[in-house]
């Protein structure tokens, strides 16, 4: 029951979902540095790009799924905030702001409001030094992680920051950053459960991981968009060597029972499908070791 509930909830609360933009606070423009300004054409279209982001696989529904399995709570599967003031260049912020907020989704989900505190304030500083500031409300989320009044705000109130300042970039010439954003939230996730799986053995969560060939691919996409930045092609050649372990991966799909739903007033059939996925401990294996190894390059100063 709990896995239902947290799913449904999660449903609305997917990072990066582009469908609760109307937080945004009217005329919370900001000039920005011709030098993280660039002119950006799009190779695929905005609609396209737009729901490959939406079906990338939240950190928050992963970290759940960690703690429904029953693992504690660990520090040490988080990235340090001690460096965020040497980051100072916009690809290092923005992947950084991506990274601290997938921690920031596994802090939420164990209500660890004391650590909570430490990743607000340096996903603060890396949001005024990208100039999308404006859409991280920081004071209202340190009072509510402080206060512990109400996790369920401090999560929506966080997801909706990240919602605006990702649809921000990506609609001011800044897509670029937004696809480092968006990388630096899905790697720092896979290094969360691939470490929390080569601790405790989980058919559940391998298969989870080996689904994650599919957002791979589709981060792939995102990033492609965006090739001729040069922090961004090297981003592409570092994920090639973890896509290069995912592409022997099968995912097989079967039919599942049909659902009865009602949309717009009309009820409709909607033929559902289950992924079967077959991964191998070696795969597994080869898997986490490059996850560990990219991760740890990527957030060294």
């Amino acid at each position: 029951m709990f896995r239902q509930l947290i799913f449904l909830y999660l449903s609305v609360l997917v990072l990066f979902s582009c469908q609760s933009r109307q937080g945004r606070q009217p005329g919370a423009e900001f000039e920005v540095p011709d030098s993280v300004l660039m002119t950006e054409t799009l190779t695929i279209s905005s609609e396209a790009l737009e729901e490959i982001v939406q079906n990338v696989s939240s950190p928050i529904e992963m970290a759940a799924l960690i703690k429904e399995l029953g693992i504690p709570f660990s520090t040490k599967y988080l990235s340090t905030t001690d460096y965020v003031d040497k980051y100072n260049t916009s690809f290092k912020m923005a992947y950084s702001l991506g990274v601290f907020g997938a921690d920031l989704g596994y802090l939420n989900i164990y209500d660890k409001s004391t650590q909570i505190v430490d990743y607000l304030t340096a996903i603060n500083k890396l949001a005024d030094g990208l100039k999308v500031g404006q859409f991280f409300d920081f004071n209202t989320l340190k009072r509510l992680a402080t206060s512990r009044e109400n996790i369920d705000s401090l999560m929506f109130i966080s997801v909706n920051s990240f919602n605006n300042m990702d649809s921000y970039l990506r609609e001011n010439n800044r897509g670029h950053l937004s696809a480092l954003m968006i990388a630096g939230t899905w790697i720092e996730g896979m290094y969360l459960v691939t470490q929390v799986a080569e601790e405790k053995r989980s058919n559940e969560l391998n298969e989870r991981i080996g689904e994650q060939k599919i957002n791979l691919n589709n981060i792939m996409l995102i990033l492609n968009n965006y090739k001729d930045h040069e922090a961004i092609a090297d981003m592409i050649k570092t994920l090639s060597e973890l896509k290069n372990e995912f592409d022997n991966i099968e995912i097989t799909y079967k039919m599942g029972e049909p659902e009865t739903v009602e949309q717009d007033g009309m009820i409709m059939i909607v033929q559902k499908e289950e992924s079967v996925v077959n991964i191998t401990d070696n795969q597994l294996k080869n898997i986490i070791r490059k996850t560990e190894q990219i991760r740890n390059q990527l957030i060294s100063i």
